[in-house]
C-alpha cells in the first residue's frame, strides 16, 4: 500500500470546491508505466510524483498522458510541501521543464506559481457571450478516452466569458478529453494562458465553484494562484509489475 495525499485546489474563500489533485511523495522508485497506470487508475485530473522532497523534483500525470507543466498540481504540490516540510518552497522542478517554476505563499494563504506561456498545453479558447451559455453547455459524453462527439470544443477547450469584465471577472468551464478527463473542475494552465492573452489579471470562475486567480508578467509569463485544502490521505495498492 502507499500514500496518496488527497488535496482539493482552487477553492473558493469558504474552502468549497477545488479541482482534486492526488499526490505521492517519495516516489523516485516508481517507473513511468507505474506512474501512468496509478494516474488512470485514480481518475483525477491530475496526479502528482514527487521524486525529491528537498529540490521538488516532480513528474505530472493526466490519466491519458504526462505534462510537462500544469497549474493545479503545481500550486497544490507547492501548498503540500509547504504543510509538510513547514518552508514553503521557493521552487518546483517537473522533470520535463528546462528551468524550475517559481512559486510563493501571501499572507492570506494564496499559492502561487508563475509559468512560461510556452511551457503550457495548447489550451483553445473559446469566448462565449455571455456567463449564462458557459453554464448551459453540456458535453457528450465519453466514450474510452474520446467523447462520441467529435467536435473540437470537447476536446481542450477553455470555453469562458466576462462576468463583470470592468473587474476582470470571468465565467469559465474546461473541456479536456485528450487528456482523459471529460470537464476539469479548475484549469490553472488554461486559465494561465487565458490572463496572458487578455493582458488581464484576472478573478475567474471555475467549474461549479472553484476560484482561479491569474495575471500576466511581462510578454512571455503569467502566474496562477489560489486556495489549497487537504482532504487527508488514501492508501492504494501499487500493482506489483510483471
Amino acid at each position: 500500500m502507499v500514500e496518496v495525499h488527497v488535496l482539493r485546489v482552487f477553492t473558493d474563500e469558504d474552502g468549497a470546491f477545488g479541482n482534486l489533485l492526488a499526490v505521492l511523495l517519495d516516489a523516485a522508485d516508481w517507473e513511468a508505466d507505474e506512474r501512468q497506470e496509478l494516474a488512470t487508475r485514480l481518475g483525477y485530473s491530475e496526479t502528482v510524483f514527487v521524486d525529491d522532497v528537498p529540490t521538488a523534483r516532480l513528474q505530472i500525470f493526466t490519466p491519458a498522458c504526462e505534462l510537462a507543466f500544469a497549474g493545479h498540481p503545481l500550486v497544490g504540490v507547492s501548498a503540500l510541501l509547504a504543510r509538510t516540510t513547514g518552508h514553503p518552497p521557493r521552487e518546483l522542478r517537473p522533470v520535463r521543464l528546462a528551468e524550475p517554476v517559481l512559486t510563493r505563499t501571501d499572507p492570506d494563504g494564496t499559492t502561487w506559481v508563475r509559468g512560461a506561456v510556452a511551457d503550457a498545453p495548447p489550451w483553445i479558447h473559446e469566448h462565449l457571450g455571455s456567463a449564462a451559455e458557459v453554464e448551459g453547455l453540456v458535453p457528450p459524453p465519453m466514450e474510452g478516452q474520446s467523447p462520441v462527439d467529435e467536435e473540437k470544443r470537447w476536446r481542450r477547450t477553455q470555453t469562458w466569458a466576462w462576468q463583470d469584465e470592468a473587474a476582470g471577472e470571468v465565467r469559465a468551464r474546461v473541456f479536456a478529453a485528450d487528456f482523459g478527463v471529460l470537464e476539469d473542475e479548475a484549469c490553472g494552465s488554461a486559465s494561465l494562458l487565458l490572463s496572458a492573452r487578455t493582458g488581464r489579471e484576472l478573478t475567474i470562475h471555475h467549474g461549479r465553484g472553484s476560484v482561479v486567480k491569474a495575471r500576466p508578467v511581462g510578454e512571455d509569463h503569467a502566474e496562477i494562484g489560489g486556495h489549497v485544502a487537504h482532504d487527508g490521505v488514501r492508501h492504494v495498492d501499487r500493482i506489483p509489475r510483471p
